[in-house]
């Protein structure tokens, strides 16, 4: 989340990710994007520059299904925080917490913390990362002193997480961000609270409505999601 972000949203925003994490297998679903820009025109009518943002996610995808998992993580890190600007809800939505989904956030070109770890995720897992490698993770940015949200991915376990992060545009062990202090992290097994040896599982996951919204509007949107 960026400097002039509030706290408070991205807690409020962590109670609704533990019902994102469920989508699990269903984000490795096959997306007929031709499909996807088709119904992205009929629902927001011309789509601009964000026409080819879309273009660039599918291309994206299909360019990195044969790369090794830390070439994955690279591209994909890499291509929402070159394509996307930070822009709190308020301007772009018009609302104090509004969660987009990759075409919406794609269309604007726009998103704040929780819509790049949630895009990050829902493209890896696209691309067949399993869940139980990624987290999403609340942290506190220490420096600015602001609640945040980074996906983190894990080799093993108990590894030293890796952090995608839009503040910066490398991907850094966790333990050389002292900058971010974590405080909560989600998979689709999860709540996890921070620790050693990958810290402390303390809950499953919740299917919450506001998850449920979004999963209706990326069927909307063409996509094909299994929630078996």
């Amino acid at each position: 989340m960026s400097p002039k972000a509030s706290g408070g949203k991205c807690v409020i925003a962590i109670l609704c990710l533990l019902a994102a994490l469920l989508l699990g297998a269903s984000a490795q679903a096959w997306w007929d994007f031709a499909r996807i820009i088709r119904l992205a025109e009929q629902q927001h009518g011309a789509l601009g520059p964000g026409k080819t943002r879309l273009v660039e996610w599918s291309d994206l995808i299909s360019q990195s299904s044969s790369l090794k998992e830390l070439e994955q993580l690279r591209a994909v890190n890499g291509f929402f925080n070159r394509t996307l600007q930070f822009i709190d809800d308020a301007r772009t939505w018009q609302q104090t917490d509004y969660w987009a989904t990759p075409v919406e956030a794609l269309i604007k070109g726009a998103g704040d913390c929780e819509d790049y770890a949630i895009a990050k995720y829902l493209t890896l897992r696209r691309l067949g990362i399993p869940s139980e490698k990624l987290r999403i993770t609340y942290v506190k940015a220490l420096e600015l002193n602001q609640a945040h949200m980074v996906l983190t991915w894990y080799a093993t376990p108990t590894s030293d997480p890796l952090v995608l992060d839009n503040l910066i545009p490398d991907i850094r062990p966790a333990s050389q961000r002292r900058d971010l202090l974590p405080v909560y992290a989600f998979n689709a097994e999860g709540l996890w609270l921070p620790g050693p040896g990958g810290g402390r599982r303390t809950a499953d996951s919740k299917k919450l409505s506001r998850w449920q919204d979004l999963l209706n509007k990326m069927r909307a949107e063409g996509f094909a999601l299994n929630e078996s």
